[in-house]
């Protein structure tokens, strides 16, 4: 059977299931090519397919049901009236797949009991399993619908159901491991320089799939042809240049780093270590994977869990695991505004997670805007209403939903995931792999990676420096130590001077300040910029202060600690301070069995702890000021008698020094008028044992004034305590969900205590909740805007 065709004429196209002529609209354009698309790709028969079809009992609120294109299992389905097999609804090609947005599709596919439906928009398609276990129905994500060959068949169909994005995500890590081994063994490579060229091949396909907007799959043939036009075509007008010389594979990448040359995920001098021969096999393992089109959550998911086992399992190297990851993004609970960072960001697992926490917050926001302003634009009389009048409205809900949908764009200037990921993600990592990983990672998880570097994290870069946070969530390295030898050297600048006119520019005056804490010190020991460099080198205790320095007043932060930290008596002066510059808001401790897998031997607690604002700061300095007066009242006579003591050994000893004064002199004479001198040096001895006995006297007084004042010091402490009393909520948990092998156990206590402690911390507001109401309404101009109190934004419309 010949293939359908696609005919357009005259700003005309022909609609098959309709034998008619239609005006060519973007929207009937991607209905017309999917149709080809069922009958050429799939096998269905145009006789098994209707073209819109709607129903009208659907609830308010739902909105109306209405097919693009229904597809029954068969002709006499169709004919009998059963349930359809699959509902497609289109949209065009500017309107992004968001299934939010495909609501009338939804309604009719949940109306007619269809097994999948399918949303497209010509260059994005997405397929759902409708389960008609709920109801309304859920739609599960599937990675494909079945061909017409395969609608009798009942293990296929089931197959198909079951090929979820949680199938792909496990699927796409498997392919990564099997990569990552093929490499190993062709090439011989050491596990981190394995998975440091599969890296490389990853970004060398995202980049292909990117710029082919998904249309394309960088597959093993697409490589083989383009190498092969590159040396028919390319390489001879290379010659005169380093480029001539490159293989097809090593110029690819030398293209891709030029691509991703403003995210510095390559240094200049990298190339491909494996051969050709791997490439190609890497390539035939990837090629069922669409790296543009996959989404984030799928790929994320599969690269953080592919890292997780190479890493943990091979290189030695530690990783925070989810569930804790997940429960103190949780416990803090980033809200969109708030800028979030990581110091020791590892692999990225903690900015991930802010990151897709913040985003699902204003995804969530955006799918309650658009039924909002739906409904409004429906009216109450949208079903009495005659066709043409509601094809005008759902085009007006069109817009508005394209409008509301650049909000979600991270690569528009402005919209709020613009924001997100280029304003409020930092982080940093001294190990260059690890903040390259970082930023891969991020990458693959769907954006905010611009804010990683590679940097020593007790040194500012960027936007991290002191007072800019609102948010700290972090896993500091344990148990090391700074080495007192270490300097400030002018490799720590921050050299690039285009690069700081943009920082001043985004940051401002505070910038500059920034850049001081390493210009300012070269040649300087690092343990010197720290208040606790003089009295302890360990990393977490530094980190500790690093983080508390970083946070703006009143911003809150999550670490993950030795226990030692809160229990070990030499660290009781940590503590103190800390004490003296934040409120501590929970302490959990958790099994060791959690940090078995990746290697770690020490107990670790979760710690919270959010900075004092300017009041309490003040209110700390009182209390501690009324504490101090009260203790040292009591001991004033005690102070009083010691310090008498000491002023009068004071007098004493300018009086013995006169004495002693005319004595020698009197010596003076006495040997010069040759007079026996016996009881003038007498008088001399005397006076210098009362000097003597003076001294002593008034330092034993001045050793028991200290004393007194430690003394006082020490018991000033829990008066400060008791003036500055709060509660500290201590929770001990027995299952964190992982286990001692790295496996998920089943009794995760971790959701309960979000839970509670989400009670516990509005009821008792721990800290304000941001509230920038945001309202979106159309202009006089007939534009979508943000509104956030009186400012107004217009939003790009796609």
């Amino acid at each position: 059977m010949a293939d359908l065709e696609v005919q357009e004429k005259d700003g005309k196209i022909y609609c098959p299931l309709k034998k008619a002529w239609h005006i060519s609209t973007p929207e009937e354009r991607v209905r017309q090519y999917y149709i080809a698309i069922l009958a050429n790709k799939y096998g269905y028969s145009l006789k098994q397919m209707e073209q819109e079809l709607k129903v009208n009992n659907s609830k308010r609120g739902q909105g109306k049901a209405r097919a693009d294109i229904v597809i029954w299992k068969n002709e006499q389905d169709k004919k009998d009236k059963k349930a359809a097999f699959i509902v497609v609804e289109c949209k065009a090609e500017n309107v992004k797949v968001r299934v939010e947005d495909y609501y009338q599709g939804f309604n009719y596919a949940s109306w007619a009991h269809a097994d999948f439906f399918v949303t497209t928009n010509e260059k994005e398609t997405k397929y759902f399993n409708v389960d008609p276990a709920y109801l309304p129905q859920k739609l599960d994500e599937v990675v494909a619908i079945p061909t017409a060959k395969d609608v009798d068949d009942a293990a296929r169909i089931e197959q198909i159901k079951n090929q979820t994005k949680l199938f792909t995500r496990d699927e796409f890590t498997k392919t990564l491991r099997a990569c990552h081994n093929i490499i190993r063994n062709n090439d011989k490579l050491s596990p981190e320089a394995a998975f440091d060229e599969i890296s490389k091949l990853l970004f060398m396909k995202i980049r292909f799939e990117r710029d082919n907007k998904g249309m394309k799959v960088f597959t093993k043939q697409e490589y083989l042809d383009a190498a092969q036009n590159h040396e028919k075509n390319v390489r001879p007008g290379l010659k005169g240049t380093d480029l001539y010389a490159l293989s097809y594979m090593q110029f690819l990448f030398r293209t891709t780093k030029e691509f991703f040359k403003d995210d510095r995920l390559f240094d200049d001098k990298d190339e491909i270590n494996i051969r050709e021969n791997s490439f190609i096999q890497i390539l035939e393992k990837l090629e069922t994977f669409n790296l543009s089109d996959t989404q984030d959550d799928v790929k994320g998911i599969a690269f953080e869990e592919f890292l997780g086992t190479t890493f943990r399992g091979e290189l030695g190297q530690f990783f925070t695991p989810r569930t804790i990851v997940d429960f103190m993004t949780e416990i803090l609970d980033p809200q969109e505004g708030e800028v979030i960072c990581d110091p020791t960001c590892g692999s990225g697992g903690f900015l991930i997670k802010a990151f897709e926490y913040v985003r699902e917050k204003i995804e969530a926001d955006i799918r309650s805007k658009k039924d909002s302003l739906r409904l409004s634009i429906e009216g109450n009389d949208y079903d009495a209403l005659p066709e043409d009048k509601q094809v005008k409205i759902s085009h007006s809900i069109d817009k508005m939903q394209a409008a509301l949908n650049t909000e979600l764009d991270t690569g528009i200037e402005g919209s709020r995931m613009y924001q997100l990921s280029r304003n409020c993600i930092y982080g940093t990592d001294a190990n260059p792999r690890m903040a390259r990983t970082s930023k891969m990672n991020m990458i693959m998880h769907g954006d905010g990676h611009g804010g990683v570097h590679h940097h020593d994290g007790l040194l500012n870069v960027n936007g991290i420096f002191e007072e800019r946070f609102d948010v700290i969530l972090t896993n500091p390295p344990f148990g090391q130590n700074v080495d007192r030898g270490q300097l400030i050297s002018e490799a720590d600048k921050f050299t690039d001077e285009e690069m700081k006119k943009k920082y001043k520019k985004k940051y401002g005056a505070a910038y500059d300040e920034a850049l001081k804490q390493v210009d300012d010190h070269i040649g300087e020991s690092l343990l010197s910029l720290y208040d606790f460099g003089n009295t302890s080198t360990l990393t977490e205790v530094l980190f500790m202060e690093r983080c508390l320095r970083l946070l703006k007043k009143g911003g809150r932060m999550g670490m993950v600690l030795p226990e030692g930290v809160l229990n070990n008596k030499n660290l009781q002066t940590v503590r103190e301070y800390f004490e003296g510059k934040a409120k501590i808001i929970l302490i959990c401790s958790i099994p060791q069995d959690v940090f078995i897998a990746a290697g770690a031997t020490v107990k670790p607690s979760l710690v919270f702890m959010r900075r004092f604002t300017n009041d309490e700061e003040s209110e700390y300095a009182n209390c501690k000021s009324e504490a101090l007066a009260e203790v040292t009242a009591l001991h004033q006579a005690e102070i009083d008698k010691l310090e008498a003591t000491i002023a009068k050994a004071d007098a004493l000893t300018e009086s013995l020094k006169d004495d002693l004064k005319k004595a020698k002199t009197k010596l003076k004479q006495a040997k010069k008028d040759k007079k026996n001198t016996t009881s003038v040096e007498t008088e001399i001895t005397t006076i210098k044992k009362e000097q003597a006995d003076n001294r002593l006297n008034k330092k034993t007084a001045e050793k028991e004034l200290k004393e007194l004042y430690k003394q006082i010091d020490e018991e000033t402490k829990p008066v400060v305590k008791k003036k500055f009393d709060y509660d500290i909520p201590i929770a001990k948990i027995d299952d964190a969900g992982i286990t001692t092998t790295g496996a998920a156990s089943e009794g995760n206590q971790l959701p309960q205590l979000v839970d509670e402690y989400s009670d516990y911390r509005i009821q008792n507001n721990l800290w304000p909740v941001l509230n920038n109401e945001i309202i979106y309404a159309m202009n006089t101009d007939g534009k979508y805007c943000r509104y956030i109190g009186s400012q107004e934004v217009v939003l790009n419309e796609q």
